[in-house]
């Protein structure tokens, strides 16, 4: 299995290399690769060094697998010429998860529509990945009718030059900079990725169109506010979900902690739920803070924290290479 990482110095591409080494994916060939101006350097995987190549060295190589996390404008130029050779692209950035004609994959959720026809393959937005592992098997039970999420996001979601500004501003170092348009440190920013025409942020209209293509359900409505805060590793989302149907709490629970991925951490007695430190560095999505809405029926409130990096990112990429792989699609 020769797989390629294009981006592969980046935070996600490391992440990447990282969670190919831990699951074991039968890698035979590494190629990384990254901008011109990495050519020739080295990166680090299962205790080799691999050499740093161009992204048309790459294709050249005809890896059976390419897992792309280097930005919208690179994925939309060169993963069609990977997949012209026959590769399979698996990618990461939001050039593809809207397109009709490409599927967008979270293993655990819709695995079943991939196909050996499937050539590039998004990977969903972060904050859509969490959020979607609990919509998708209570919508299968209770049937969503509207769902309202605020997220709680950490700088790593903004890349190096967004962990280089908190740690600075933490140290008292105002010279670095900045990649918001304020402090991040003592502070939280109502304002993830560009603001559109409508005043919502790209992330906000993210999170409101890719569950609905995940699940295959446009019937509900869902809306969005995404805040960005000093935290440096993992995504919160507080979570108030109307249902079509009447639920049971202990159900929900049971449901929720019986789906693969999921962990409940749901005991407030003893001040048990989920938070950004125990969500980093692993591949799980928790979820906590299972309350009925008070103020209308049907409605459920619930808190949902995961590792933006990992399931939000590179484990959720190479859990789809290794469906693929178990599934003789590549």
């Amino acid at each position: 299995m020769k797989v390629a990482v294009v981006g592969s110095t980046g935070m996600v591409g490391q992440v990447m290399l990282k969670v190919l080494e831990e699951r074991n994916f039968p890698v035979t060939e590494l190629i990384p690769v990254a901008s011109e101006r990495s050519i020739g350097k080295k990166v680090k995987y299962k205790q080799e060094e691999y050499t740093i190549v161009s992204i048309n060295d790459a294709i050249a190589a005809k890896p059976d697998i390419a897992i792309f996390s280097a930005g919208g404008s690179t994925s939309l130029e060169f993963a069609p010429k990977f997949a012209e050779a026959g590769v399979t692209v698996i990618d990461n950035s939001s050039a593809w998860r809207m397109d009709p004609d490409k599927k967008l994959v979270v293993p655990e959720i819709n695995a079943g529509v991939l196909t050996a026809e499937d050539k590039i393959i998004a990977n969903p937005n972060c904050s859509t990945i969490q959020l979607v592992m609990v919509l998708g098997p209570l919508n299968k039970k209770y049937d969503l009718k509207r769902v309202i999420v605020s997220t709680y996001q950490s700088v790593t979601g903004t890349g190096k030059a967004a962990v280089d500004q908190l740690n600075s501003e933490i140290k008292g170092d105002d010279t670095i900079a900045k990649v918001y348009p304020y402090q991040i440190f003592k502070n939280a920013l109502p304002h993830c990725d560009v603001f559109g025409d409508d005043d919502y942020t790209k992330e906000e209209i993210k999170l409101m169109k890719e569950p609905k293509k995940i699940l295959g359900d446009d019937t509900f409505n869902l809306t969005a506010t995404a805040v960005r805060v000093p935290v440096q590793g993992g995504h919160s989302e507080s979570v108030n979900i109307e249902f079509e149907n009447e639920f049971d709490l202990d159900e929900v629970r049971k449901i929720l902690s019986e789906t693969p991925g999921v962990i409940v951490i749901d005991d407030v007695k003893n001040n048990k739920y989920p938070m950004p430190l125990y969500s980093e560095g692993k591949d799980e999505v928790f979820v906590g803070r299972i309350r009925r809405d008070l103020s209308q029926p049907k409605t459920l409130n619930l808190w949902i924290v995961a590792d933006n990096l990992r399931k939000g990112a590179a484990t959720n990429a190479v859990q789809i290479a290794e469906y693929l792989v178990a599934n003789n699609l590549v």
